[in-house]
């Protein structure tokens, strides 16, 4: 069976940050390119694969796999000479999963919030994210030992949370555009090789 990736990819999507872990990962892959004018995402044959009808999506050795976070560790793992993941057992590897799904579980929804002008939950408790404040104060923490989120090492992790990070910045997210430590650490980032070929092509 083909060690290649079927990427099913739109740039205006969350697929470029799977565009830019696929670099990173230096992994073998061809992409499909998914109209949204053309409702690609939403055709019979497209929805056979995911039935949600949304990108990023993947198919590697006839596995099929969604959801950003999920793909960019699952990649992470597939190709580990990258070196884009804390071994299993390795101390850090909680750490890492931990800003992996930090980044769906609470900076993407509390960052939608923000933005949408969604009415805030009177107990903040009630929702696993508690507030944008608490999300950005946690990330300022993280990232104050940097240059990444595990210190010295670049991983997976960066690119999911440096990726939405970066959105957020360069459409006005509060209280990101203008902090240093976060201007500093996407600079970083989208000075890397592979971001810069993810972004090219």
């Amino acid at each position: 069976m083909s060690d290649e990736i079927t990427f099913y990819h739109n740039p205006q999507s969350r697929s470029q940050m799977v565009h830019w872990m696929l670099e990173e990962a230096a992994a073998p892959y061809r992409i499909m390119p998914i109209d949204f004018a053309k409702n690609e995402h939403k055709a019979p044959a497209f929805l056979k694969i995911n039935p949600m009808g949304k990108l990023p999506t993947i198919v590697h050795r006839g596995t099929v796999v969604t959801e950003t976070a999920a793909i960019i560790a699952y990649l992470a793992d597939v190709f580990p000479k990258a070196g884009l993941a804390p071994a299993i057992g390795d101390p850090r590897r909680g750490a890492y999963y931990r800003w992996l799904f930090f980044g769906a579980g609470c900076f993407e929804p509390a960052l939608l919030d923000t933005v949408m002008k969604r009415v805030p939950v009177e107990r903040k408790s009630a929702v696993g994210w508690g507030s944008y404040e608490d999300v950005l104060s946690t990330l300022k923490t993280a990232l104050a030992g940097g240059p990444y989120l595990l210190g010295d090492a670049f991983t997976a992790a960066d690119v999911y949370i440096g990726s939405e990070i970066n959105f957020a910045m360069m459409f006005g997210g509060p209280g990101l555009k203008g902090e240093k430590l976060f201007e500093d650490y996407v600079a970083r980032l989208v000075a890397r090789p592979a971001y810069k070929r993810s972004m090219a092509g």
